[in-house]
């Protein structure tokens, strides 16, 4: 019996297409918003470096100049950065502001006078705060009271004897940099409203959006064409299950997909292969139900001759021989109906069995023993060369295994001459055991060396009792055989002037 090929597990791949197409869009989102991240941190460290010197180069050049003509420099250095520039006393009281000498410098917008693409801007800005998990800002108002108590900032300049710099954000979400220096026993405060960190912000957002727009795309497609490339073959194995099923079609082709080694490439060579071997099963089966019928037939047939002429014949001497007709013929009806039963269920049982270890040396030991009291076997002998106990060992399913073994010492003797030897033996050879069966018959032709395992082949010799053997035992000791992975073949004996060798190879059990 030929199997279909097996040969086809290959590298799984689709599982590993399909994570890396989902994690695709997922790793650019997570590298964009890394990136916006850090982006934005770093221009606010910049700028919060930029007007921490702003704020200890002006306190230096305060200081340096002569009290009356301090406001024309806070004028000229508020002038010259934007900024709103105050200078607090020691009492904390509001000295010097930039702005009453130049008017205000920058205003804080009210968002509800913005259009509404502003408010999907902030929205937008405090979904990434929230996505980066960035700490939470204050919000700036200008004091009731301008005072340096009202300014942390400023206290801790003045307390620090240090620049101390504050962020906060403006109703419009813009930030209002501060920064708060010593001046002598005063202190210095500068505040600036920079829209343009803001606007810079948004701008890579915007970038980032549209390449991240870009990925989700590509993405798509990715996801597309991988679903292309699952669907379609899928598809075309589903329909061809579809039409095995139906069984419309003797030869069905199955799509094999050699080029695929992922897992819808291993699912269509399992498929195929489940087809071929339906298709050889059933085409066995049909084969062997119509040998079944073929060899039904005759001796049906015969029977019914014999039985119709017992009702017209009186002669005793032609009623006992029509009786002894009848009776041969009932007889290899029985052995016959007893081995198509054991055929049928040889392939089935092998594939439910639970393989144990089995002791070949003592099975056959066993088997010759049985023979030795039958009176079927007639005058030949039967000779087993037993090996040491434990050293044929091989896993499988001891009474099916018997049944095999059983069935070629059957046909040696029946082939065998009268007072003729039957010759077994069973030893390992390297992965495997070998079971020898020699007779002392006439052999088997080479061309017919094949033909002998074919179901209800039967080539007997002239002198054997009728109805003895259905031409199935060797067919189901070959099925048995195979269906413990091993092989059995035939040959003439090379150390005897006449007979045949079979030869049975099963693979050892590990442990033996």
């Amino acid at each position: 019996m030929s199997k279909p090929p097996t040969r086809w597990i290959g590298q799984r791949t689709l599982a590993y297409r399909i994570l890396a197409v989902n994690l695709l869009t997922i790793l650019l989102l997570g590298f964009k918003v890394l990136y916006l991240d850090a982006f934005r941190n770093q221009l606010a460290e910049e700028r919060l470096e930029l007007i921490s010197r702003e704020a200890s180069m002006s306190a230096r050049a305060l200081a340096a100049a002569a009290p009356p003509a301090r406001p024309p420099v806070l004028q000229a250095l508020a002038s010259a950065s934007d900024s709103r520039v105050r200078v607090y006393g020691p009492d904390g009281s509001l000295r010097m502001d930039s702005w009453r000498f130049t008017g205000p410098s920058y205003s804080l917008r009210d968002p509800a006078g913005q259009r509404w693409t502003k408010d999907l801007a902030r929205a937008a800005d405090r979904a990434f705060n929230a996505l980066v998990g960035a700490k939470p800002v204050e919000d700036f108002s200008e004091p009731s009271r301008d005072h340096l108590a009202a300014w942390p900032e400023a206290r801790r300049a003045k307390a620090t004897r240090s620049v101390v710099t504050e962020v906060r954000n403006a109703p419009d979400l813009t930030p209002v940099w501060s920064a708060a220096a010593p001046l002598g026993d005063q202190v210095l405060l500068i505040t600036t409203n920079d829209r343009d960190y803001t606007r810079t912000v948004r701008i890579q957002r915007r970038w980032l959006l549209g390449a991240m727009a870009i990925a989700i795309l590509l993405s798509v497609l990715l996801s597309l064409f991988l679903a292309r490339t699952i669907v379609r073959p899928l598809r075309r194995i589903a329909l061809a299950a579809h039409r095995v099923r139906l069984g419309k079609a003797r030869e069905v082709k199955v799509p094999r997909l050699p080029s695929r080694r992922d897992e819808i490439g291993l699912l269509a060579r399992a498929v195929s292969d489940m087809s071929q071997s339906l298709r050889q099963r059933i085409d066995n089966i049909e084969h062997f139900a119509a040998d079944v019928t073929h060899e039904l037939k005759n001796p049906l047939a015969s029977l019914r001759s014999a039985i119709e002429g017992l009702e017209r014949v009186e002669n005793p001497e032609l009623r006992s021989r029509l009786l002894g007709v009848a009776r041969d013929d009932v007889v290899r009806l029985d052995r016959l109906i007893g081995d198509i039963s054991e055929a049928a269920r040889t392939d089935a049982e092998l594939a439910r069995a639970k393989f144990e270890p089995v002791d070949l040396g003592q099975l056959i030991e066993q088997i010759v023993t049985g023979w030795d009291g039958r009176r079927e076997k007639g005058s030949a002998a039967i000779a087993f060369a037993r090996p040491l106990r434990s050293t044929a060992v091989v896993m499988g399913d001891p009474g099916r295994l018997a049944r095999a073994i059983d069935n070629i010492i059957d046909n040696a003797i029946s082939f065998s001459p009268p007072g003729g030897l039957v010759e077994v033996a069973a030893a390992k050879a390297g992965d495997e055991v070998r079971i020898r069966i020699d007779d002392e018959g006439p052999g088997v032709p080479e061309e017919a060396r094949e033909a002998i395992f074919n179901r209800f082949h039967s080539v007997r010799p002239q002198d054997e009792q009728f109805g003895r053997h259905s031409g199935l035992g060797l067919a189901i000791a070959r099925a048995i055989v195979e269906g413990h992975d091993g092989e059995i073949h035939v040959q003439d004996r090379d150390d005897a002037p006449s007979g045949a060798r079979f030869t049975i190879k099963l693979p050892a059990a590990d442990h033996a």
